[in-house]
């Protein structure tokens, strides 16, 4: 058997802690999988995950053996990739992160584009607001829209999103249109945070060249970009959101652009990796697309 395989299968039984799952992604019978873990942990010598019905988890040397064997199995991917740049097919396995508005609305529609040109490829795509850890998680890149906190990552800059405030024809008709700060003491604001149980700091706009909030009342608070926008279509309050995001809504009348002088400022984009020296020809590929992808929708 295979150690390379060995090593493989167990990795991903440990992303996914479910053998069932790991072997349809790598297109083996469950059963494969179960008994490659098996041949591995009779090979070492050490039980390396819990076992239960509902479950499966890696032991304390499972884990020592799943960070150890996660570089590795991205090297031997550098190390395929390193000689397949004479166009040849591209193989193997994508994982990405995103945020849900943007796989929903840019990249799922447009994904076969890239699948035509890359049909032995195989993508996994993670979306949501919340920020995944890359290198733990095991993503081969992630789009990150605002503030960047990890360092240790590389960032390939793609641009930036205007924010524009937003709100629906019921709500204006209910409370008005604000044009000045102080006329928003009689509005509603949906907050967003990124996690529930947190304050928002209100309504943001810049003022010579510096971010400033205001406190605004809202009886809805949301963390998921998708329910943000759908309060504001619902005519729960006012919200700042990247101009690409709702210009459809805009254009189309279910939502109304509002004090354009006081907006947020723009929100940087940015495509992130690991630090690797030769990162695979499928990543590259991907990441390039990707890039081209969202400067079409940062013209929007």
């Amino acid at each position: 058997m295979n150690k390379l395989e060995l090593l493989r299968t167990f990795a991903r039984v440990c992303e996914l802690s479910s053998f069932t799952q790991a072997a349809g992604s790598l297109g083996l019978p469950r059963s494969s999988a179960s008994e490659q873990v098996q041949t591995l942990e009779a090979l070492l010598g050490a039980r390396l995950l819990h076992r239960t019905t509902r479950k499966v988890q890696p032991t304390q040397d499972g884990l020592v053996l799943y960070d150890r064997c996660k570089e590795l199995l991205v090297q031997m991917d550098e190390l395929e990739g390193l000689f397949r740049q004479d166009g040849r097919a591209l193989v193997g396995r994508l994982r990405v992160d995103m945020t849900t508005s943007l796989a929903r609305r840019v990249v799922a529609p447009r994904l076969g584009e890239f699948l035509d040109r890359h049909p032995a490829l195989e993508i996994e795509i993670s979306s949501s607001d919340r920020r995944v850890d890359l290198v733990r998680e095991g993503f081969d890149c992630v789009v990150r829209i605002g503030e960047l906190r990890d360092a240790n990552l590389v960032a390939r800059p793609l641009g930036q999103f205007v924010q524009v405030n937003v709100a629906s024809p019921a709500y204006l008709e209910r409370y008005g249109t604000p044009s000045t700060l102080d006329d928003l003491a009689a509005h509603r604001l949906v907050h967003y945070v990124s996690v529930l149980g947190n304050r928002s700091a209100g309504f943001e706009y810049q003022l010579d060249g510096k971010t400033q909030y205001l406190p605004m009342a809202g009886n809805v608070t949301v963390n998921n970009i998708d329910a943000y926008q759908g309060a504001c279509l619902g005519g729960l309050g006012i919200i700042q959101a990247p101009r690409a995001g709702v210009h459809e809504l805009l254009a189309s009348g279910q939502l109304r652009s509002l004090m354009a002088n006081f907006v947020p400022a723009p929100l940087p984009v940015n495509l992130l990796y690991a630090h690797r020296r030769h990162l695979p020809q499928r990543v590259r590929a991907f990441m390039q697309w990707l890039e081209e992808l969202i400067a079409e929708e940062l013209l929007a």
